[in-house]
């Protein structure tokens, strides 16, 4: 391990741990980002985002010369990509993020290298990347291992779950699956599954596909019961007594770059066959629109009661509580949507430390969306809001 070298694409929410983790392993990491000053902050031991007990890590491993961030990649043994993939507008998914990190190795690459995706990716996206490395590198073909290996992590848990999730390895062929197997057994203490790159990919797929259908089977409740006025969290507490039931809690919607992206993939090769993937995701991406319209039932009437209009404090931005990532976030969507409409909006999401969240967007302080707004939501229910809450008369919740 001592003289094992690794290049990680993508300093983000997930290559930023993991590059911090493998480092810890005393393997020598270089990390790559495009952005410098995510490059140059790493390089000073800091970090750019919120995740428990990162920044320590980080320092320590920048300190010990194990971790060195760069906006370009060097020779190494191991390229492991990291980068976002989204969806375009038509929800087709956008592997260009992927597809330039390979093509930022390929100079690089050089016999027996092992090259690693986890960046998640629609099904066929592992065997693309090798045939774009083997047409720029056709002396390379059979000479180097390429797989697939999907981050399975939760924010907030990341470094634990890194060292401690089973894993889904396939390679695009067997000595690949077995070198990447080789690889992850050096820092992973949970289970190595083997298995073909396109299992592994659709594995990944499978996976957020399958919590988004049960979280939307939980805010269709949300739904039905607010139509009937039963409370649907005292229904889902009462309905999860049978021992085979575990109904999920409804909330905003859902957020994040795994969960709300995910299933598209699924739906976009398949859209013939995806039918409840997709219902699904529409449901969920519905939940934001159907909270505006509920905090618009509530401030109702307000402006001709009290001659002029209502300060909606929102608290909680981010898709999840207690951490600082907005992607895909529906508390954002809802702030979003409600500034659209003209209404006056105090936001606040304590984990960006930032004054702005977005140009239509302030981040106030917590105390001051408390006494300055008349109806108070909370969108997200992170920790700390735990103190404010029980002296509020006009908070009303569609997250606990």
């Amino acid at each position: 391990m001592s003289t094992l070298k690794v290049v990680i694409m993508g300093l983000g929410y997930i290559g930023l741990p993991t590059a911090a983790f493998i480092a810890s392993k005393k393997i020598m990491v270089y990390g790559v980002d495009i952005n410098p000053k995510v490059a140059e902050t790493i390089n000073q031991g800091k970090i750019h985002i919120i995740e428990p007990d990162l920044e320590g890590l980080v320092k320590y491993v920048v300190e010990k010369g194990y971790l060195v961030a760069d906006i370009k990649p060097k020779e190494a043994d191991v390229f492991l990509i990291a980068v976002p993939t989204p969806f375009k507008d038509n929800y087709e998914p956008d592997i260009s993020y992927v597809e330039s990190a390979i093509r930022m190795i390929i100079p690089y690459l050089r016999d027996d290298n092992l090259v690693i995706i986890e960046s998640t990716s629609p099904v066929g996206t592992t065997e693309k990347m090798a045939e774009i490395i083997f047409s720029e590198r056709p002396e390379l073909k059979d000479k180097l291992y390429i797989a697939y290996c999907p981050e399975r992590v939760l924010p907030g848990k990341i470094l634990y779950e890194l060292e401690h999730n089973d894993r889904v390895i396939g390679g695009i062929d067997e000595r690949s699956t077995e070198k990447a197997i080789e690889f992850y057994s050096l820092f992973v203490k949970g289970n190595l599954h083997k298995t073909n790159a396109k299992t592994a990919e659709m594995c990944k797929l499978v996976e957020n596909a399958y919590r988004d259908v049960n979280i939307a089977f939980a805010n269709e409740l949300s739904l039905i019961c607010d139509k009937i006025g039963i409370n649907v969290w005292e229904l889902i507490e009462l309905a999860n007594k049978h021992p085979r039931v575990n109904i999920l809690k409804p909330g905003v919607g859902v957020g994040g770059h795994c969960i709300a992206v995910d299933p598209w993939f699924i739906v976009s090769q398949f859209p013939e066959e995806a039918r409840l993937i997709k219902t699904a995701r529409e449901v969920n991406d519905y939940k934001p629109l159907w909270v505006v319209e509920k905090i618009e039932e509530k401030v109702k009437g307000f402006k001709a009661k009290h001659n002029r209009e209502p300060v909606i404090g929102c608290l909680g931005l981010s898709y999840k509580p207690d951490i600082d990532d907005l992607r895909e976030s529906p508390a954002l969507k809802v702030v979003e949507m409600l500034i659209e409409k003209g209404y006056k909006v105090m936001a606040n999401e304590p984990n960006v430390h930032s004054e702005m969240i977005k140009d239509s967007i302030r981040n106030y302080p917590i105390e001051e969306v408390i006494s300055s707004s008349d109806f108070v939501f909370l969108l997200v229910p992170h920790k700390i809001y735990k103190t404010f809450l029980g002296r509020l008369e006009n908070l009303y919740y569609f997250s606990i």
